[in-house]
């Protein structure tokens, strides 16, 4: 079995009003999990720019753990606490430690483009390096924090809104953007993936026919070559051949 540190922060959100205050803040129907069930959601200002992306475990009843990125653990927490009001939740850190398993059980994640599952405070020993977990990463397409996500980024554009907005539920901020963009209108650039010689440096422009349509964000070793993660214009052809500094970029197959 393969094995991955997979690094985190964890803020619990406990007590009598923890489903109905998360469910009014979060962009997921966390109301709908049972005991031991997840979801993926994100914390979002009014206007529907990313404060987290999170996955949602609920332990219990009245009990949910909230898995972020690392750094972002006290500004979930900070900004759970400032909308809290008379809501009768408790919202803390806490520290655990988070393996990504492939073929295992645990919390299911699709963030590598393969049956796998994130498993907290096991004693397991790591089979896989960092580098390898962030080429998986990059080749399911999957955005990261700091690299894909960030406060410039609509959720539309990185593709969160199929994995982790839910347009049934009740309201909850940057919900109004979210679903004016999605009834009415479309993101004007998403993710691409893209095979190239080498790894091109985050931020290097995209070009298609000698214009600029967009920006790489994230690139690793991939055998002989490279696999990288970049936003492009939605009009350019999904089969483009596209020059990236000196780099020609194809579409991974």
């Amino acid at each position: 079995m393969r094995i991955a540190i997979r690094p985190r922060s964890f803020v619990r959100v406990s007590g009598p009003a923890a489903e109905e205050y998360l469910d009014r803040m979060v962009s997921n129907d966390v109301a709908a999990l049972g005991p031991d069930e997840s979801c993926e959601a994100l914390l979002l200002t009014p206007k529907a720019r990313v404060i987290a992306p999170l996955v949602v475990l609920r332990r219990g009843h009245e009990d949910f753990l909230l898995l972020t990125e690392p750094g972002l653990g006290e500004r979930v927490r900070a900004e759970l606490v400032r909308s809290r009001f008379a809501a009768k939740a408790e919202i803390e850190l806490e520290e655990h430690t988070s393996y990504v398993s492939f073929g295992g059980e645990g919390i299911p994640t699709a963030d590598y483009g393969e049956p796998a599952a994130e498993v907290l405070d096991a004693e397991l020993e790591p089979t896989l390096a960092p580098e390898e977990l962030e080429q998986l990463r990059i080749r399911a397409g999957t955005p990261a924090w700091g690299k894909e996500i960030d406060d410039r980024i609509l959720p539309a554009e990185a593709g969160l809104t199929e994995r982790a907005v839910s347009f049934t539920k009740g309201c909850y901020p940057g919900q109004e953007p979210i679903a004016r963009l999605h009834y009415r209108g479309h993101a004007n650039r998403g993710l691409r993936v893209l095979r190239l010689d080498e790894p091109p440096a985050p931020g290097t422009e995209i070009l298609y026919e000698g214009k600029n349509v967009g920006r790489i964000t994230s690139a690793a070793r991939d055998g002989h070559g490279a696999v990288a993660l970049g936003y492009v214009r939605r009009e350019v052809p999904d089969d483009a051949e596209l020059a990236v500094g000196p780099l020609v970029a194809t579409p991974l197959q």
